[in-house]
């Protein structure tokens, strides 16, 4: 059982790290939008009870609104 633990907690690590390294390179519209999909998926997770439709219409909707905001400025 540690050595699952382990073997869990050490590739989540490495998949934390390598996803921050992928965002270096974005703009600040490209980091809103994926601010925006990641929020956005939590919460339709949370409001269908963690149902993949509600999950990927959150993911979504959360992009588009993460894309639109600071638009204007």
């Amino acid at each position: 059982m540690k050595t699952t633990n382990r073997f869990v907690l050490g590739t989540l690590a490495v998949a934390l790290l390598l996803g921050l390294s992928g965002c270096s390179g974005m703009s600040t519209r490209d980091r809103n939008t994926a601010i925006g999909a990641g929020v956005g998926a939590v919460g339709g997770s949370v409001l269908t009870g963690g149902s993949a439709a509600g999950t990927i219409g959150g993911a979504a909707v959360g992009g588009v609104i993460g894309n639109q905001v600071g638009k204007g400025k």
